[in-house]
């Protein structure tokens, strides 16, 4: 019973994990909760009112949200920061609550300051975010000079108890959070490979489903290898640790990924393309619709559900000698030997199976697990060996920073100037609206501009804020009525909605903006100014707020979507480029460059550009044609990356790996390669660019070419090919959606 008990509590811990990766969400509500919490439990002590327990809940909401830097000591001096600014937003919210037009014309003016601020990095962000909301507080519980001195308590208080939460009640530290991403990456990488069993069992029925959970799992994985890249300088010891840890990441994210494609191939009796596994709504191969039922296939089987016992083994427990016996007979599939008898298709799947063991077993050393080499094999014993020279050789490297750009040209200027203009706007047509209430239509236009980029992004973050407040109208009727006059129990449905919030921001802007509607309906509730007419206005001023955004960023120094995206475009290829070059360069005998640093660039410049293109990709769009193509391009450019990482990785074990050796050849292969992708990026930046994509010879015949006669250098030189074969299709193939003219190959 206590086994059974046990599994299941490491199955609820593992799913938890995996949906909420490094429990980021959850921390962040409790503790925004918990700060509410504390200063309505103290205010109340203190004999508060209502209309101050409402205003020390903002601002402690406020205090605890604001701030997102990593470290715990920039947080407390941001925190230390914010309170006189927040004192100071009171302030003058107070001594211009009578005086209309200049609060107004103040109000655009912090505004822009706020904005404007966010070039200075998460701090400046913050306190410009403090302001902002303090204000709109004072304007929400109207502030005036008789209540300062109270308000200015009130703020304080607030403002103590985030900072009790933040660092005694919920404390979050960079290494524990790196801790949990980690659990979470495993989390994930378990789930994947449950995916991958499902796909090689799928029926033709199931198929499309099983394959798109494996793209779904292989994109999660993704996900969580990028969060743990962006914790790993504060969350370890050292920098070399950090390059470790990175390092094993990636290794079994390519790994996984790897054996995914390869499950596919084993499937059809056609080879299949990468793009199978990016493209959502790819067919499956069309001899790969029935599941192959044989000794080989049965065994595999076997093996995968070995292989996601291995991933599941916690870093902390012992192995045991069954899991030893396991890990031993995964990790021999690295040898030809010991491949089953099959297909060579299915051979291959063995291979990747042994080389996601290995990637498995090095994530575990790098992670910090007990060595257990009693029971190894000679293929894990070997597989330890080269872990250990490549941890030996893995060195820190330099980052370069990039020029900042300077005047209207900054996007942080820009924003400044397009939302004050927006918020002129939505004060003047606020006001047409409601004179008591006008400041909605204000918050509304600051919060469309917050992480948008181009006119596109804040179309669609308008639609989402105006379609949740919509929704959360009639959620806030529900409440209001349900609570009364109960002021406690108001509070505490408030807490709930505070909590929901922000658990589901990173997930939906429509919920999250749903879950604060809500919540203000019963702080209306209690402020004794509850009607449905309130309510009603609260959607007026959303959809007000949310056009006033949108003409200020289409007529205000615009930033046009296809202008965003192809600026976005060019820096994924000049990344892509520059992963190729120095992978190929260094799998030729060239010096060794920081190729980990620059696939993380490259990632997260792909991310970047799948944040931009939504507009474009969005259900509701009427540009059907376009949406295809930008997923089309999107999934492209995944499967680019997913070949310059594999690269990139191999290349980084050309200094230890004893089976790995520089081949001259393959520079030659890899010109045409670059050049394409200096190609495309030249025309994406100028439609007038008179170039062409070369096309011709496969990449092997040109290997072949370049030294007639030459030996091959084995299994891992061909793998090298497949990568670069791969790569130059998909470039090649990035052509014809971009409209890059292709020249016709000479006989």
């Amino acid at each position: 019973m206590r086994a059974a008990g046990g599994s299941v509590r490491a199955r609820l811990s593992d799913l938890v994990a995996a949906s909420d990766p490094g429990l980021l969400r959850l921390a962040a509500g409790l503790r925004t909760v918990g700060s509410i919490a504390l200063t309505l439990l103290l205010l109340a002590l203190s004999g508060a009112g209502v209309r101050l327990l409402v205003a020390g809940a903002i601002t402690a909401m406020v205090a605890t949200f604001a701030i997102r830097e990593k470290q715990r000591a920039r947080q407390a001096v941001t925190l230390a920061l914010g309170l006189p600014a927040a004192l100071a937003s009171v302030s003058v919210a107070a001594a211009l609550h009578s005086r209309v037009v200049v609060g107004d014309l103040f109000f655009v003016a912090l505004i822009f300051c706020a904005v404007y601020v966010r070039r200075f990095g998460d701090r400046g962000t913050a306190l410009g975010l403090i302001s902002f909301q303090v204000y709109f507080m004072s304007l929400f519980v109207g502030a005036g000079l008789p209540t300062l001195p109270t308000l200015w308590t009130v703020v304080a208080a607030a403002f103590a108890c985030s900072a009790v939460v933040r660092f005694a009640v919920v404390r979050e530290t960079p290494a524990g959070i790196l801790e949990r991403l980690r659990e979470a990456f495993r989390a994930r990488l378990a789930q994947l490979v449950t995916a991958q069993l499902d796909l090689l069992d799928a029926g033709p029925e199931e198929i499309d489903k099983a394959l798109e959970d494996v793209r779904e799992g292989t994109a999660r994985l993704h996900e969580t290898a990028m969060m743990i890249q962006g914790r790993l300088e504060q969350g370890t010891a050292d920098e070399a640790t950090a390059r470790l840890v990175q390092r094993r990441v990636a290794d079994a994210e390519i790994a996984a990924e790897r054996l995914g494609l390869l499950l596919l191939n084993a499937r059809s009796a056609e080879r299949t393309n990468t793009l199978t596994l990016h493209l959502p709504g790819a067919p499956v191969p069309a001899g790969g619709r029935l599941p192959v039922r044989d000794e080989a296939t049965a065994t595999l089987r076997r093996d995968l559900r070995a292989l996601r016992l291995l991933v599941l083994r916690p870093v902390s427990a012992s192995t045991g000698t069954g899991l030893a016996q396991v890990r031993n007979r995964l990790l021999g599939y690295r040898d030809e030997e010991n491949l089953p008898k099959a297909s060579p298709a299915v051979q291959d799947v063995f291979r990747g199976i042994g080389e996601t063991a290995r990637a498995v077993l090095g994530l575990r050393i790098a992670l910090g697990a007990a060595p257990d080499d009693s029971d190894d094999s000679p293929a894990t014993a070997r597989s330890r060996e080269e872990l250990d020279a490549e941890d030996a050789a893995i060195d820190a490297g330099e980052q370069t920073a990039q020029e900042p750009r300077a005047g209207l040209a900054r996007p942080t200027t820009r924003a400044a100037v397009q939302v004050a203009v927006g918020s002129s706007l939505a004060i003047v047509g606020g006001e047409f609206l409601s004179t008591q209430r006008w400041y909605w239509a204000v918050l509304t236009c600051w919060i469309v501009f917050i992480n948008t980029s181009s006119t596109g992004e804040i179309l669609v973050k308008g639609y989402r804020r105006l379609l949740g407040t919509v929704l959360g109208v009639v959620a806030g009727l529900l409440l209001a009525d349900l609570v009364g006059r109960h002021t406690w129990t108001a509070f505490a449905l408030v807490l709930l909605c505070v909590f929901a919030m922000f658990y589901t921001a990173p997930l939906s802007y429509t919920l999250m903006s749903f879950f604060v509607t809500a919540a203000l309906g019963v702080l209306y509730t209690l402020l004794h100014t509850y009607s449905l007419s309130v309510l009603v206005l609260r959607v007026e001023e959303t959809a007000l707020g949310a056009a006033c955004g949108i003409i200020a960023a289409a007529f205000v120094l615009p930033v046009q979507t296809d202008s965003r995206t192809n600026d976005l475009l060019v820096s994924v290829l000049d990344r892509l480029s520059e992963v190729t070059e120095a992978a190929v360069d260094q799998l030729s005998g060239g010096s060794p460059a920081e190729l980990l640093d620059r696939a993380r660039d490259l990632d997260q410049a792909l991310a970047d550009l799948r944040a931009a293109i939504q507009p474009l990709t969005h259900p509701v769009t009427p540009m059907r044609t376009r949406r295809d193509t930008a997923r089309y391009v999107v999934a492209l450019l995944e499967t680019c990356a997913y070949h310059a990482r594999s690269l990139a990785a191999m290349a980084e074990l050309l200094p230890t790996h004893p089976s790995i050796a520089a081949d001259p050849r393959l520079r030659g292969a890899g010109r045409r390669i670059l050049g394409n992708i200096g190609t495309i990026a030249a025309r994406v930046a100028d439609e007038r660019a008179a170039v062409e994509v070369q096309t011709g010879a496969s990449i092997a015949a040109l290997l072949e070419a370049d030294l007639p006669g030459g030996s091959r250098y084995g299994r891992i030189t061909d793998r090298v090919l497949r990568h670069l074969q791969r790569l130059d299709e998909a470039v090649v193939g990035l052509a014809r959606p971009l409209k890059v003219p292709v020249a016709q190959p000479k006989r």
